[in-house]
């Protein structure tokens, strides 16, 4: 993590016009701080954790999509800053605690303050997401959503002995292919909505997206010890890009639905 100038664009979208049906998303890509922001009253090794982004989930995420020609769409700002995957309404949209870590620089933000984030990272990446979608529909191209994160083996001193997870709410057109193909590989922890479920506050951005649409969607979860290096990284990638590539979805092309979570 760096201090880097801050002129950095917040979102950016990668193969937009891939020829696979999915589109990924990573809510949590990265652990860049704008300048102006300074470390929030962290420190530098604070941010190489779990609570400044998702360790190993982009890369992850920028393989599948080289390797289905899809398209990606990531954030380039900590979820410190402001969380993507939250509702602006939700309590921990910009979070002053971290599982047991203080976040100083996140309390007392003056609504002004708020709305900056907002308007720095937030608002850029659902415009974006919604503007692909959208050039998608109007092309009649077929679409899956899929969100990839990563999680901590330990949470609040408890072990997660999960490999993987997937994460869905009732539309399990993903999910439910996923999940029995993943079960059938030995020698991994698969949980259904396990260490997350939509119960969690999670699923915001596939709401948001793809429920609305009436698109398959699902959230794709990584232990992050799992894909700490690059030989981790290319094994989840390697195992779930075909697994994927071989689902077959009804009710993709209309993109209709309902408009849950417009």
């Amino acid at each position: 993590m760096a201090n880097e100038p801050s002129a950095r664009k917040a979102v950016r979208v990668t193969n937009p016009e891939g020829t696979s049906p999915y589109v990924f998303t990573c809510d949590h890509a990265s652990n860049y701080m704008p300048a102006e922001l300074g470390l929030l009253g962290l420190s530098e090794e604070d941010f190489l954790g779990h609570i400044a982004w998702d360790p190993g989930a982009l890369p992850v995420a920028a393989m599948l999509a080289q390797a289905l020609d899809a398209t990606l769409i990531e954030t380039c700002v900590s979820r410190l800053v402001i969380d993507c995957n939250r509702p602006l309404d939700a309590h921990n949209l910009i979070t002053q605690v971290s599982e047991t870590t203080t976040v100083p620089g996140n309390a007392n933000l003056t609504p002004e303050q708020k709305q900056a984030r907002i308007d720095l990272v937030w608002q850029p990446f659902h415009d974006t997401i919604a503007a692909v979608l959208d050039e998608r529909q109007a092309q009649g191209r077929e679409t899956r959503l899929v969100s990839v994160h990563s999680y901590t083996p330990v949470f609040f001193g408890k072990q997660r002995p999960w490999h993987i997870g997937i994460i869905h709410d009732e539309d399990e057109r993903l999910a439910a292919p996923l999940l029995r193909a993943l079960n059938g590989v030995a020698g991994i922890k698969v949980g259904a909505n396990e260490p997350y479920s939509p119960a969690d506050l999670v699923y915001f951005t596939l709401e948001r997206h793809a429920r609305s649409r009436g698109l398959a969607c699902a959230m794709i979860e990584i232990r992050n010890d799992e894909i700490a290096n690059d030989a981790g990284q290319r094994k989840w990638a390697g195992l779930l890009g075909p697994l994927l590539s071989n689902i077959r979805v009804e009710g993709d092309r209309g993109m209709g639905g309902g408009n849950r979570h417009a």
